[in-house]
C-alpha cells in the first residue's frame, strides 16, 4: 500500500489538532503527516488524544486509530496556538516541497494539506502565494485547476483570486479552453467518470444576454466550447449562473466551470462549508485540502471542525484506490 500524503500546515493554526483529530479513525490506505513530531505529540496531550508516532518507512499498511505515520520536519522554534512565529515558515514550505517530491517519486499516492498563512510565510523571507502555485511551479506544470467539491457538487474556476475588475480581461480563449481540458481530465483520471458532463456558466447577467450585457459569451466562451464539443468533450453552455445552480439543472451536470471565484465558491459553501474540499487538478499526481483557513482565532481550544480535512482525505484515498 502507497501512504497518502498529510501536511500539517500552520504549527500555529488549526491544523495540528486536525491531523491528531484524523488519526484518531480508521483509513483504507495509510496515513502518513509531514511535520513536527513534537508539535503532534503536544496538541494530542492537550487535547487528550492518544497519538503513536511511528517511522515513515513502516508504511505499509494503515496505522491503527491513535497512532499516525510521520515524516519529521522539525519546527526551529516552538509553535503557540494563536501566535504566528514567522521563524518557522521555512519549515513550513519545506513540509509542501517534500510532500510534493514524495509525490512526484510515487512514495505517496496523493497530498492532503492542512491551511498554511500566506502572510506569515511571506514575512518569513519566502515569496510564497499559495500551495497550488508552490507545487506546480515544482513539478513544472503551467497551468492547474482549482475544483471544489460538496457531496456531488463539483465547480472549478476559469480564474481564482483575481480583483473583479480583472475578470474580464483574464477570460481568454487559450486559457480557458486549457482549463476546461484540464477539467475534463481531471474528472475522468480521478472521479472514474468516462465522458463527464460539464456545464459552463458565462460570465455576465444572463449569459450576456445575446450581446446585450457583455460579449464574452459570444466572442471566447461559446467558440471555446463549440470547438471542444467538436473534439468530443461533454460541455454545454454558457449557462446563466443564477440559473445553473437550480437543482433540476445541476442533475445534467457532473461539474460546473464558473468564470471567476465569488460566482461559483458562494454556492458551493453553502451546500457543504466545513465538508467541501479543494482539489488541484492539472498536477501529476492528486492533491486535495481543507475549504477553510488556519482559524488563529480558535487554535488551541479544541473547538476546530475537522469535518472537510476528513472529507479530503476520503476523498484522496478514493482517488488512490
Amino acid at each position: 500500500m502507497t501512504p497518502i500524503a498529510l501536511c500539517v500546515g500552520e504549527p500555529a493554526g488549526i491544523g495540528p489538532e486536525l491531523v491528531v483529530q484524523a488519526a484518531q479513525r480508521p483509513w483504507p490506505l495509510p496515513l502518513l503527516a509531514i511535520g513536527d513530531p513534537q508539535l503532534l505529540t503536544a496538541t494530542a496531550s492537550r487535547c487528550g488524544l492518544p497519538l503513536q508516532l511511528r517511522p515513515a518507512d513502516q508504511a505499509s499498511r494503515p496505522a491503527e486509530p491513535g497512532s499516525l505515520y510521520l515524516a519529521p520536519v522539525t519546527l526551529p522554534e516552538p509553535a503557540a496556538a494563536g501566535r504566528l512565529n514567522v521563524r518557522n515558515s521555512a519549515a513550513m514550505v519545506a513540509c509542501i516541497d517534500q510532500a510534493t517530491d514524495g509525490c512526484l517519486r510515487g512514495d505517496y499516492a496523493a497530498m492532503v494539506t492542512a491551511p498554511v498563512h500566506k502572510a506569515a510565510i511571506n514575512q518569513g523571507g519566502i515569496a510564497f502565494s499559495g500551495h497550488t502555485e508552490r507545487i506546480a511551479e515544482r513539478c513544472a506544470v503551467d497551468r492547474v485547476v482549482m475544483l471544489l467539491v460538496a457531496g456531488s457538487l463539483r465547480v472549478a474556476l476559469a480564474t481564482t483570486h483575481l480583483p473583479l475588475r480583472a475578470v474580464a480581461d483574464a477570460i481568454e480563449s487559450e486559457g480557458l479552453r486549457a482549463r476546461l481540458q484540464i477539467l475534463d481530465a481531471g474528472l475522468r483520471r480521478w472521479f472514474a467518470l468516462p465522458a463527464p458532463r460539464i456545464g459552463v456558466l458565462g460570465l455576465n447577467p444572463h449569459a450576456g444576454e445575446d450581446g446585450l450585457l457583455g460579449r464574452e459569451e459570444i466572442e471566447v466562451i461559446t467558440p471555446v466550447i463549440e470547438s471542444l464539443r467538436a473534439a468530443g468533450l461533454q460541455l454545454s453552455g454558457p449557462w446563466p449562473a443564477d440559473t445553473a445552480f437550480v437543482q433540476t439543472r445541476l442533475s445534467d451536470f457532473d461539474a460546473v466551470m464558473a468564470m471567476y471565484h465569488d460566482q461559483g465558491l458562494p454556492v458551493l459553501k453553502h451546500a457543504g462549508f466545513g465538508a467541501a474540499v479543494n482539489v488541484t487538478l492539472g498536477l501529476p499526481f492528486l492533491r486535495t485540502s481543507v475549504d477553510h483557513g488556519t482559524a488563529l482565532d480558535i487554535a488551541g481550544r479544541d473547538k476546530a471542525d475537522p469535518g472537510s480535512l476528513y472529507a479530503a482525505i476520503e476523498l484522496a484515498m478514493r482517488a488512490a484506490q
